[in-house]
């Protein structure tokens, strides 16, 4: 096992079309123990969708985890986000070590 200097740390980041549906998957993520905690940002998107330029308001969260748990993230995500196609990227990052400890400590791994 790693220790907490090495522990590998990563920032999911998630888009949701409003406040409420972002704050409805990170509590199923907090609830089942995947992630630490995260944090809410208004954004403003531009995408290609069906052969057009769109463009949208909405809200991303980042995530803090154990990098072992993006793939159950990942897929938990999916199960029960509303967009038909989900923006859930994994950033690679390394942290403080008790801000490492405390992720460390609230993260279950399963």
């Amino acid at each position: 096992m790693l220790g907490y200097n090495n522990m590998k740390i990563i920032l999911i980041y998630i888009t949701h079309r409003n406040l409420r549906e972002a704050k409805k998957v990170v509590e199923v993520l907090l609830k089942k123990k995947l992630i630490a905690c995260a944090n809410f940002f208004p954004i403003e998107s531009m995408y290609w969708w069906k052969g057009t330029i769109s463009g949208s308001e909405e809200i991303v969260s980042v995530v803090k985890t154990k990098k072992v748990n993006w793939a159950k993230i990942k897929k938990e995500v999916g199960k029960i986000h509303p967009y038909k196609i989900p923006c859930i990227v994994k950033i690679e990052a390394e942290a403080n070590e008790a801000y490492a400890k405390w992720v460390g400590k609230e993260v279950r791994v399963r």
